[in-house]
């Protein structure tokens, strides 16, 4: 019998007050009985708008189906035709703007939890699935991938299912890209994530650390070499600053910064001697998912007080609500309509605090948000040890301006063509935030999985 209840099957998650102090995951996750209750929600239609929500194109309502039947092996053969990361996928995809969003279930009560049954039967292949057997012909061709982000990643495992030789230059000494250094243990555990690298690894794909592409190879060479294809998939690691007095004083991070300290180079463990601050006072200026990972972060290092400090108001968060809320539980402070005008530091030239100017809203602006106007004369101070900036980043400038024919737009951002993912330089192609500015973890996926189709086409069509 199909589960017509309005509301989702519940999720277990940590208690608050407990998680806060430590880095284990939010989120616990379905069990079999919960999972298949979920299952039984979604009505199988026949036009599956829920699919067309999705970047990149799962088979939603197939899944689903054998999820309802408990047969978990044969939902995860079906993820995994389309989407190469699906543990990743389902935590920390925003499902509620995407696939979600467009469930029919969720016109008169909530759609069907499709995420949380994506990591559901991503988490049970991990525990229970045999090891994934592939029957790949090589078809003589190689392509050579820059970035082992999202894009890069799922880049690489298509053209490596279709029978190509694929390398993936990687400029840190771990692959993954933001999923690795940008986001939180506590969000997205590093061996979840590790075990689909591995994956990738089984199908063939060949992936070498340390290699500042630019520095070390330059596009140029990689043709010289052999590769009869490029694919760009850098992300977007520069980070921006506001400009303002005192973000030169120390105890001022870039959120890129900050959060790779602890991320990546394990910061938050005592066996672990990677230099950080553990702060008490905390304001981390922005209102993105990135701020919400940084606040959150900051308190598990031991902050008392961490404040989101957003120029707008809460309905203009960029943010997940699942993020917001969560940050709320947690005992983050939101010091909204709030913009920073500078920092302040002490007699050692270390932060003490942040300097801010009360704002309201006007008419709306370009993004139809409505426009924060300062109030004249309303600065005040907020006493804080560190000040973590996360107002964006925009991509690295190595590739573009080490690579003739590549053209950039006024961003920074990879100029493509945005029906196949070719960039101005033949035989390259681009996706993920090397291109979009900073965007999701799917997106970046799908542009991914789109270069793939682009790259195989273009190698067959000169092998002709």
């Amino acid at each position: 019998m199909p589960n017509m209840s309005p509301v989702k099957t519940p999720m277990p998650e940590q208690e608050p007050n407990v998680r806060n102090k430590n880095f284990e995951e939010v989120s616990l996750g379905y069990t079999e009985e919960m999972a298949v209750e979920e299952a039984k929600r979604c009505l199988n239609c026949k036009n599956k708008p829920c699919v067309n929500g999705c970047p990149v194109s799962v088979r939603i309502p197939e899944f689903i189906s054998s999820v309802a039947a408990g047969d978990m092996e044969n939902a995860y053969k079906i993820i995994k035709t389309t989407n190469s990361l699906p543990a990743v996928c389902g935590r920390v995809c925003p499902q509620e703007s995407q696939c979600e969003h467009n469930c029919v279930r969720g016109i008169k009560g909530e759609p069907v939890g499709i995420g949380r049954l994506e990591r559901y039967v991503a988490d049970w292949h991990m525990k229970h699935g045999g090891s994934e057997q592939f029957d790949i012909k090589s078809n003589g061709h190689k392509v050579a991938v820059i970035g082992a982000g999202p894009a890069g990643l799922t880049c690489a495992g298509d053209l490596a299912a279709m029978g190509y030789s694929v390398t993936v230059f990687e400029a840190l000494h771990t692959a993954g890209g933001v999923l690795m250094y940008g986001i939180p243990q506590f969000r997205l555990p590093k061996e979840i994530v590790q075990k689909e690298i591995d994956g990738l690894k089984e199908k063939g794909v060949d992936i070498q650390t340390d290699m500042v592409m630019g520095k070390v190879l330059s596009v140029d060479e990689l043709f010289e070499m052999g590769y009869e294809a490029i694919f760009i998939g850098t992300g977007a690691g520069l980070p921006s600053f506001m400009n303002i007095p005192g973000e030169e004083l120390v105890g001022t991070y870039s959120a890129n910064e900050f959060l790779t300290r602890v991320n990546l180079m394990k910061a938050y463990l005592d066996e672990y001697d990677t230099p950080i601050i553990r702060p008490k006072n905390v304001a981390v200026v922005g209102g993105g998912n990135v701020a919400m990972d940084a606040a959150r972060t900051a308190k598990r290092l031991g902050a008392e007080n961490v404040y989101i400090v957003y120029r707008r108001a809460e309905e203009q968060m960029p943010a997940r609500k699942e993020e917001i809320h969560h940050a709320k539980e947690e005992g983050i402070i939101f010091d909204l309509l709030r913009n920073p005008v500078a920092i302040h530091g002490d007699e050692n030239g270390r932060v003490k605090s942040i300097e801010c100017i009360e704002m309201e809203l006007g008419e709306p602006d370009a993004s139809g948000r409505r426009k924060p106007i300062a109030k004249e004369g309303s600065n005040f101070k907020i006493p804080v040890d560190c000040v973590v900036m996360a107002i964006g980043n925009s991509p690295n400038p190595l590739i573009r301006s080490t690579t003739k024919g590549l053209e950039a737009n006024s961003h920074g951002c990879i100029v493509v063509d945005e029906a196949t993912m070719a960039t101005t330089r033949e035989g390259v192609y681009a996706a993920g935030d090397a291109v979009s500015g900073a965007a999701t973890v799917i997106l970046a996926m799908g542009g991914g999985k789109e270069a793939a189709r682009s790259i195989d086409h273009y190698i067959q069509s000169k092998a002709k």
